[in-house]
């Protein structure tokens, strides 16, 4: 059955309270992500430590983040809800939320405070962008390129414009499949200052002007819909430029050693975390809860930074980043929050983007087709 909102409060205040026994709590969970790097980071960071202290449950790892908005209207619409919990970006936690397919909830009454006792919702803060979104990771789309490309002759790109320099640096970039960030970056190198970038977006215009800007580099993109698409175009040289998520590059670069760079000029910040599907039986709710309590706490968020160089979403986890699990090296450097990485940064607007977001997609996709 459907859980009413008194019944939500109830079972949220008795699962944060531990009170909640096993006999109340399904024991498998769907959890919606987005392979590759991040999510074997969610794996060891957060779900292996809880199944070792549930280890009557059961996790089946669904990839669909991307398609997140698109599934979980089909699932509503069939009456058949098959996910128990699904990362995504903060602009489709909020199409989602508005459109009733994602559950509100208190933070403060499902999620830990911090060890020195501050709410959830003070040491989360302004990352709260949804009453439906749990924050996770702060993170940025950015480009990778390889540092042995012979065409260049010596040159090294160092600002997003270097993209669009089909002269000077030669050969296949790799950008994603969808509006946004591509949209942004076309713009800047045709000459609008970052701060203007979304009036002037938000305009037939504008979106007409930018679309001519990636048309001039059009014939030499190779589109990716998944954030494992770049590093391996990367890393089997099929491109040269390639534009992922950073957490990705830095598991080229860093953990496979490939010869590629990053480039961290106009990176887009981005927000990403939990949604809760709307309509969960008792049961899988009340194991939902109980599994976020666990992960999203400041010890689990900060772990994940053990793994990925994505920066955590509590203010408390930030001074327990380390060094990487494995590779032993300092995590900080490699964060996109690092001032030396955030000189020129662009802060992604996701309030737009859950606005505009359909209408763009549908004129990103014909434009491709043309």
């Amino acid at each position: 059955m459907k859980m009413t909102k008194t019944l939500l409060a109830t079972t949220a205040l008795s699962v944060a309270a531990g009170a909640a026994s096993a006999q109340d709590m399904a024991d498998e969970m769907t959890i919606v992500s987005w392979g590759g790097a991040y999510q074997e980071s969610q794996v060891k960071a957060y779900v292996e430590p809880y199944i070792a202290n549930n280890p009557d449950v059961s996790v089946t790892w669904d990839e669909s983040s991307a398609e997140a908005v698109a599934k979980l209207r089909a699932q509503n619409e069939a009456g058949n809800l098959t996910w128990d919990l699904v990362d995504v970006t903060a602009a489709d936690a909020m199409r989602l939320c508005d459109e009733g397919l994602a559950m509100e909830v208190d933070h403060d009454e499902i999620l830990a405070p911090a060890p020195d006792g501050t709410p959830a919702s003070e040491d989360f803060g302004d990352m709260i962008v949804s009453d439906c979104f749990i924050p996770q990771i702060a993170y940025s789309y950015t480009f990778g390129y390889r540092t042995d490309v012979d065409a260049w002759n010596g040159n090294t790109p160092d600002e997003i414009c270097d993209v669009f320099d089909l002269e000077t640096f030669p050969g296949k970039r790799s950008l994603e499949q969808r509006p946004h960030n591509n949209m942004e970056w076309a713009l800047m190198c045709d000459g609008v200052p970052q701060e203007d970038v979304y009036d002037v977006l938000e305009t037939p215009e504008g979106q007409d002007r930018a679309l001519a800007k990636l048309d001039t580099i059009k014939d030499e993109v190779v589109w990716w819909t998944s954030g494992a698409d770049t590093p391996q175009l990367l890393a089997d040289k099929e491109v040269v430029f390639g534009s992922t998520y950073n957490g990705r590059l830095f598991s080229l670069i860093e953990e496979q050693d490939q010869p590629v760079a990053m480039m961290w000029d106009a990176q887009s910040y981005d927000l990403d975390g939990w949604i809760i599907p709307e309509g969960l039986e008792e049961d899988k709710l009340a194991r939902v809860l109980d599994f976020l309590y666990f992960a999203t706490d400041t010890q689990r968020l900060a772990d994940q930074a053990k793994y990925i160089s994505y920066g955590p979403a509590r203010q408390s986890s930030a001074p327990l980043v380390g060094e990487h699990a494995e590779l032993g090296i300092d995590m900080a450097p490699h964060m996109p929050t690092n001032p030396e990485n955030a000189s020129n940064a662009f802060v992604m607007n996701y309030v737009w983007w859950a606005d505009y977001r359909d209408d763009l997609d549908s004129k990103f996709q014909s434009w491709l087709a043309r």
